[in-house]
């Protein structure tokens, strides 16, 4: 593990821990296999399926982030990241396989995460689902309950009124 990246990371996430150290690692494999670095505008984009603490290590290191449109969440939670190179077409997903020994403490599960052999750590495939199209923006459309405008994508007709997500009535007859 390089520690410049670990020193980055800590800087962006406040802390050290076991999680951050994943996420680490998961840039590093990434930059290895893949043969890039920092984002500078969507040219890589991160689909991680956990909202977890390596997901710190992923915007500060590889300049992922949902505002730019290249980091998106979505929520299995699993341990697992997919990249993909938008320019190249390159895929990867990496899951963490490495698990903690029940009776490893917090500080040595994370010296092993930042020092094991990187197939130790993850297990790499193709991802699952295809590249999400580029980050498009969408009109502001005012809810008819609140009065807050939204995302026209975000809101939803009830009643035949405009609403956002906060004032929406959800319909569930326990499916």
């Amino acid at each position: 593990m390089k520690k410049e990246l670990w020193d980055q990371a800590v800087s962006f996430h406040g802390h050290e821990c076991p999680g951050l150290a994943i996420g680490v690692r998961a840039c590093e494999a990434v930059m290895e296999r893949m043969g890039f670095g920092p984002s500078s505008d969507e040219e890589i984009v991160c689909v991680t399926e956990n909202d977890a603490c390596g997901v710190d290590a992923i915007q500060a290191i590889l300049s992922c982030t949902m505002g730019k449109g290249n980091l998106i969440y979505r929520g299995t939670g699993k341990q697992a990241f997919s990249f993909y190179h938008r320019h190249s077409g390159r895929k990867l997903r990496l899951y963490l396989k490495a698990e903690r020994d029940e009776n490893m403490e917090s500080q040595e599960w994370r010296q092993y995460l930042l020092n094991a052999p990187l197939e130790d750590i993850f297990e790499f495939s193709s991802p699952k689902f295809t590249l999400p199209e580029k980050a498009r923006l969408f009109r502001r459309v005012d809810c008819e309950v609140c009065g807050e405008g939204a995302a026209e994508h975000k809101m939803r007709l009830q009643d035949g009124k405009k609403v956002c997500m906060d004032c929406l009535i959800v319909y569930d007859r326990g499916w």
